[in-house]
C-alpha cells in the first residue's frame, strides 16, 4: 500500500493534490459508515460478553484504542443511522463526513432527515454542529439538557503550596459561562488594565487579572474601596517579613503586599511553637494617616500613567517590618496591580536629584512622570536597521531626544552665585 509521502512525485500540481487528500477523506467516511454497520450488528449481538465488558464502547476502547467517549458517539450512531436511510447512504458514498453525521444524528429523526442532510451538504462542519446544536436545544426535550448542565454545575480549587499558586477549575451551564465572559470583558476596560503594560501579558493573564479585578469589586461592596468587608487571615514570621529565615503562609514578598496596609496581630511563641501571648489586633496604618496620604495623592493611584481610583492600596516604600516609617512621607496610594508590580514584580522607588519619589524598572530605568504611551513601548534596538518586518518602526528622532532630555534632567542644576 502506497501511502508514505515519499511515493507522492514531486511534480503533482496543486490541483491534483487536492483531489487525491479529498478522494482519501471520501473513502475514509465510507470505510466509517462500513465499521459503524458491523458495530452495530456486534452490539445487538451482545458480542463485548463474550470478552467480559459491559458494552461495545468498552470493547472498542479495549480493541480498537478509541477514547471511551469516541467509541459511546460510535455506538450511538451506529444505531442512529439504521434508521436514517439518507444519511447512511450519503455517508456510505463519501458525500458526507462522519462529523457531519455525528452531529446530526443527535436531532435528526426519518421527518426532518431530507431538510437536515441538504443543510448540511451546503455548510461546513462547524455550521452543521451550530445549526444542530440550536436545533436540539429548540427541541421540547431540551429542558433535560439544560437541568443536566445545572446539576453538573461545579467548582474546584486545587492549591500548589510549592509554586504559591492555585488552579480553578469551573463547569457551569453555558449561559452562566457567557456571563462570566462579560463580566471579564467588562473588568477587563477597568482603566488600571488598560493603560500599556511594562511586563510582557498574554490573553489568559489580562484575564486572570481581570478576573482578580471583580474579586476586588465584589468584596469592596458598594464602597468603591478597601472597606474591611472581607478578612484574609496569613500566618508568617516577623523574621521572615524582615528577610531572615522563617515561616511563611505565602512567599514573603507577597505578605509583605499584603501587610503594607492592612491589620495586624502579633503573637508570642515559645521554642516549641507554643503560643505565649497575643496582642491586640492593629492598625498597621492608623485612618487618620490613612485619610491624609489619600486626600495628598488626589485619591488616585500614583504610579505613573495610571489613572485608577478603585480599590487603592497604601503602600510602604521603606517595608514597616524593614524598619520603615509608618509616615505620610513613606507612604503612596497605588493600585492593586501596580502594587503587586512594586513588590512581586521586582519594581522600586528611589529619590531623584530634586528629592522626590520616582518609580524605577526592573531593568534599573526610571519611568517618565506620566507614564509610558503605547508607542514608547517598543523597545530600541529590537529591529536591525534595514530588516524588513511589519513592527512599528522606531522614531530616531524622538529616541534621540528623550535621550537628550534624559540627560539634562539628570544632572543637578549649576550653582547659583550671588554678587
Amino acid at each position: 500500500m502506497e501511502s508514505t509521502a515519499s511515493t507522492v512525485p514531486d511534480l503533482v500540481s496543486v490541483e491534483e493534490l487536492d483531489k487525491k487528500i479529498f478522494s482519501c477523506a471520501a473513502r475514509i467516511d465510507a470505510v466509517i459508515y462500513e465499521m459503524l454497520v458491523l458495530i452495530r450488528e456486534f452490539d445487538l449481538r451482545g458480542c463485548y460478553l463474550k470478552y467480559g465488558l459491559a458494552n461495545t464502547a468498552e470493547w472498542l476502547e479495549y480493541r480498537c484504542d478509541f477514547s471511551y467517549s469516541t467509541a459511546r458517539d460510535k455506538v450511538r450512531v451506529a444505531h442512529a443511522i439504521s434508521e436514517l436511510p439518507l444519511i447512511a447512504e450519503a455517508l456510505a458514498s463519501g458525500r458526507l463526513s462522519y462529523t457531519k453525521a455525528r452531529e446530526m444524528t443527535r436531532i435528526a429523526n426519518p421527518d426532518n432527515e431530507e431538510k437536515l442532510l441538504e443543510f448540511a451538504l451546503r455548510h461546513s462542519s462547524r455550521h452543521v454542529t451550530e445549526y444542530c446544536r440550536q436545533m436540539r436545544f429548540g427541541l421540547p426535550d431540551s429542558t433535560k439538557v439544560a437541568a443536566d448542565a445545572h446539576a453538573r454545575r461545579s467548582f474546584y480549587m486545587q492549591r500548589n503550596y510549592e509554586r504559591g499558586m492555585a488552579k480553578i477549575t469551573v463547569e457551569l451551564p453555558m449561559e452562566v459561562a457567557e456571563l462570566l465572559e462579560k463580566a471579564l470583558d467588562k473588568a477587563r476596560d477597568d482603566e488600571c488594565l488598560k493603560i500599556p503594560d511594562l511586563v510582557d501579558t498574554s490573553w489568559s493573564t489580562r484575564q486572570a487579572d481581570a478576573f482578580t479585578n471583580m474579586l476586588h469589586e465584589y468584596l469592596a461592596g458598594e464602597a468603591g474601596g478597601d472597606a474591611d468587608h472581607h478578612v484574609v487571615t496569613i500566618h508568617v514570621d516577623q523574621a521572615a517579613l524582615a528577610g531572615k529565615e522563617g515561616r511563611s503562609a505565602l512567599p514573603v514578598e507577597t505578605v509583605k503586599r499584603i501587610c503594607c496596609d492592612g491589620k495586624a496581630v502579633v503573637l508570642t511563641e515559645n521554642d516549641a511553637g507554643e503560643p505565649l501571648s497575643i496582642g491586640r489586633k492593629s492598625r498597621i496604618v492608623p485612618k487618620a494617616l490613612e485619610r491624609a496620604v489619600r486626600a495628598r495623592d488626589n485619591h488616585t493611584c500614583t504610579f505613573p500613567g495610571c489613572r485608577n481610583k478603585r480599590f487603592l492600596h497604601i503602600h510602604h516604600i521603606e517595608h514597616w517590618a524593614n524598619g520603615g516609617e509608618t509616615s505620610l512621607e513613606n507612604l503612596k496610594l497605588l493600585c492593586t496591580k501596580h502594587h503587586t508590580l512594586l513588590h512581586e514584580g521586582g519594581f522600586t522607588m528611589r529619590k531623584d536629584f530634586r528629592d522626590r519619589w520616582v518609580f524605577v524598572r526592573p531593568d534599573g530605568i526610571e519611568l517618565p512622570k506620566y507614564g509610558y504611551r503605547p508607542e514608547d513601548m517598543i523597545e530600541e534596538g529590537r529591529f536591525e536597521p534595514g530588516e524588513e518586518t511589519f513592527a512599528p518602526e522606531i522614531n530616531s528622532t524622538r529616541v534621540e531626544l528623550l535621550s537628550t532630555l534624559e540627560k539634562i534632567v539628570r544632572e543637578p542644576p549649576p550653582p547659583v552665585y550671588w554678587h
